[in-house]
């Protein structure tokens, strides 16, 4: 049976919604604030608070965790209220007002703090988000949707840290002072998501219904539960992106060129995001998830055994080609087979679970690095994405989603 349905090759292509466009911008402008701050903050914990890295992966992995975990809860009251734009706005509203507390935080508890301000609204933002894409893409284009938003999304987290490199190198490794200059473009981002962002109508018809009664929650096909635990599973292939900037440091890369890492990550991920996006459209969602399985397995090894520049960069550019495929791949697998009327309950429940992965593995990954090494972390990630192709191959029910229509 065919991985494609032939109507989604075949289909005239229609023109990208000018709301998704603005919707990329809106996350490039507040990836270009959260990313300056993100790429210095474990140095920062390390440096200046003199934190451990068991301290950073828990902050890293309670903070990521927050935000997918409050996904379900924004998910649903999306689908609720038939209005997504509302909640977004709420969102990287409070992502904005988050950015200040980093430049006044003194302890690991003010970081964590502003680390969790910060991810609740990014969890509030994120499954209201990923639904608008789907409910304003055409069905044929939902890959290159998301993966266009994907792409200036990474524009913008490769954008950040350079900056964050000329303005250390400049203001002689102020941390506090990049971390204020942060504000600007989080507050730009909120006012084009005000004005440049149109809704579409056909989830308010919906609301009014209970997304998580068990009569709703049933309307979820079996393809979608298979969707979440792959997804789960992957993420605990993965851990925080902050153990990347670590494993620079260890390899005896400058401090002010520490964000020079994420920028080479993000460089990659967002120049290949589209084109995975548009090959998505066209070809097997199972085979290009293992191949990404593949990618993120190589990048573990070269950077557990990375002892300078060039493996270092050959890891990171493979973490940021695995994301590339990935990432859009498992929205568009989501949106491709919820109800649209569930479709943030969806996103919701798929971030819960990856929310808890998310968090056992950063945790985890910190604890391991303080304990054994940092080799002994990325072998982990290698070992594990192993197991997660393993099972993507025994999954004997995965192999029929191709022919589960697209809703």
């Amino acid at each position: 049976m065919p991985d494609q349905l032939p109507p989604f090759k075949t289909a005239p292509r229609s023109a990208m919604p000018k709301s998704i466009w603005a919707l990329g911008f809106v996350s490039l402008l507040m990836d270009i604030s959260s990313e300056m701050i993100h790429s210095l903050l474990p140095l920062f914990m390390v440096t200046v608070m003199g934190l451990s890295a068991t301290t950073i992966g828990l902050i890293e992995g309670v903070a990521e965790s927050t935000a997918l975990i409050v996904k379900v809860f924004s998910g649903a009251l999306s689908d609720y209220l038939g209005k997504r734009k509302a909640l977004a706005v709420i969102g990287y509203g409070l992502g904005a007002a988050s950015k200040p507390l980093f430049v006044l935080a003194n302890s690991a508890s003010m970081v964590l703090t502003a680390r969790f301000i910060d991810r609740i609204g990014k969890g509030i933002r994120g499954a209201p988000r990923d639904a608008l894409v789907a409910d304003l893409a055409p069905p044929e284009m939902r890959g290159t949707a998301f993966g266009l938003r994907q792409a200036l999304d990474t524009v913008g987290a490769f954008a950040g840290p350079l900056l964050a490199v000329v303005l250390m190198l400049l203001w002689h490794d102020d941390f506090r002072a990049v971390f204020a200059v942060a504000t600007i473009p989080a507050v730009l981002a909120v006012l084009l998501l005000v004005v440049g962002v149109q809704e579409p109508a056909t989830v308010a018809k919906h609301k009014g219904v209970n997304p998580i009664s068990r009569e709703q929650l049933k309307r979820l096909p079996r393809a979608y539960w298979y969707i979440v635990v792959i997804g789960g599973v992957f993420t605990l292939a993965r851990f925080s992106e902050a153990f990347l900037v670590l494993k620079a440091q260890q390899v005896g890369v400058a401090l002010a060129l520490v964000p020079l890492v994420m920028v080479g990550m993000n460089v990659v991920y967002a120049a290949a995001a589209y084109p995975f996006g548009w090959l998505s459209d066209r070809m097997s969602h199972h085979k290009l998830l293992a191949l990404g399985l593949v990618t993120l397995l190589l990048a573990d090894v070269a950077l557990a055994v990375a002892q300078g520049w060039p493996m270092l960069f050959l890891g990171v550019g493979l973490w940021g080609v695995h994301l590339a495929m990935t990432q859009g791949l498992l929205a568009t697998m989501v949106a491709d087979v919820a109800p649209p009327a569930l479709r943030g309950t969806a996103y919701g429940v798929f971030n819960l679970v990856s929310g808890g992965a998310m968090l056992v593995a950063s945790v985890f990954a910190g604890v391991m690095w303080d304990v054994w090494g940092a080799a002994f972390t990325f072998i982990f990630g290698a070992i594990f994405c192993g197991l997660t192709l393993v099972m993507l191959v025994l999954l004997r029910p995965w192999r029929s989603m191709a022919s589960w229509p697209r809703v």
